[in-house]
């Protein structure tokens, strides 16, 4: 080979790796688009309204006092649960006990006296009759004659106001056993005793408020009383499905009815309006407890097992309402196709698809812009 020969072939081989150099380098300045996108699959839409609440028992009583006196027994504590009619207090009733033994002496008095009454009438009335007959044969005066008529009269209203103190003395005699039976207080309905604010040996002073002793509640039915803002409240209605979590369990769900909306917030003088909406739920493994604090969502609008798109996805089209277009990208091409298509319901991260799309179509909802580097191209 000569010196020339071999010069060329170097300046060729010189001249072809430049052109590679030069060729990736001007490849490398191009952008590549990388496309973000989510497949179109079958799902739910559940669009829900927000809320915080507070549980506390469906049905409850306050048990009080009606009596004045020492506690001599209290059978339960808080936790207990009761049948109606069990014994709960018991107040000392040696007072009322003495006023009803009162109350019956003077009763068996007043008896003893109608009968006296009774007797001294039936005399009045056999001289009256004796007076008349002797008056119609001229036998007797008109004197003794009237005066037997007064003796008959006096006694019979004798008799008409000691029965009339009589009926009184039984129905104070009925207040005062009442007022004995009080001193025995016994459950009003069956439930769990949430608190007790007295104990053994404290006197209540019944004279002027009915002192409470105790709270019983029926736990097997809860009421959630859920804060509802005042920008929320509109789409609240009666007998809308409503489902809560517990701070304790994020994860099971509890499901109800909107059974009231209160029409005024309560005067709490915060400055932010919420309005109280209230539902029940079955509380049958008495996992729920008074006083809870239960995050709420109310559903607005629920639809199962239709195709669904995600709302990053989608741009609204003006003067259309729910249609929306959106970016294909089949498996097979570099860029996507922009479709317009027709939406249903709607919730926070999708919206329900009626016309434009099938199941498998991938749509984007996101791109980023990527240089392509020199060892990327080589590769």
């Amino acid at each position: 080979m000569n010196k020339t020969s071999y010069f060329s072939r170097y300046k060729i081989i010189i001249a072809l790796i430049t052109s590679i150099i030069f060729f990736y380098w001007w490849q490398s300045n191009k952008t590549v688009i990388h496309y973000e996108t989510v497949s179109i699959k079958i799902g739910n839409i559940e669009s829900l309204v927000g809320a915080s609440g507070t549980l506390s028992p469906r049905y409850s009583i306050d048990v009080g006092a009606q009596v004045s006196g020492q506690i001599i027994k209290l059978t339960v504590e808080p936790g207990t649960i009761i049948k109606k009619g069990d014994l709960l207090v018991e107040i000392d009733a040696s007072l009322q006990q003495a006023t009803v033994d009162a109350a019956y002496a003077e009763l068996a008095a007043q008896r003893a006296q109608l009968s006296s009454r009774q007797a001294t009438a039936t005399l009045a009335e056999h001289q009256f009759k004796r007076q008349a007959s002797l008056l119609q044969n001229n036998t007797t005066s008109k004197e003794s004659y009237h005066l037997a008529v007064a003796n008959l009269k006096t006694s019979e209203a004798a008799i008409e106001e000691l029965s009339a103190q009589i009926e009184q003395s039984i129905s104070r005699l009925k207040g005062d056993e009442a007022r004995l039976g009080y001193t025995r207080i016994y459950a009003p309905m069956s439930g769990t005793v949430l608190s007790v604010s007295a104990t053994e040996g404290q006197t209540l002073n019944a004279t002027y408020s009915t002192p409470n002793i105790l709270n019983i509640a029926d736990l097997s039915t809860m009421t959630v009383k859920a804060k509802v803002a005042e920008a929320d409240i509109r789409y609240i209605k009666s007998d809308m499905p409503v489902w809560f979590t517990t701070l304790g369990d994020s994860i099971r769900r509890w499901h109800g009815n909107v059974r009231q909306i209160l029409p005024a917030p309560p005067q709490d003088g915060d400055l932010t309006v919420f309005y109280t909406v209230l539902f029940d739920v079955k509380n049958t493994d008495g996992a729920l407890m008074s006083g809870m604090t239960a995050q709420v969502f109310f559903v607005n609008e629920f639809v199962q097992n239709v195709l669904i798109a995600p709302i990053s996805g989608l741009n609204a089209v003006n003067n259309k309402a729910n249609v929306y277009t959106v970016r294909v990208l089949e498996n097979n091409k570099e860029k996507p196709e922009r479709r317009e298509i027709t939406t249903g319901k709607h919730d926070a991260f999708n919206a329900e698809v009626l016309d434009g799309l099938i199941q498998g179509n991938s749509i984007v909802t996101g791109e980023f812009f990527h240089s392509k580097s020199v060892i990327e191209m080589v590769l």
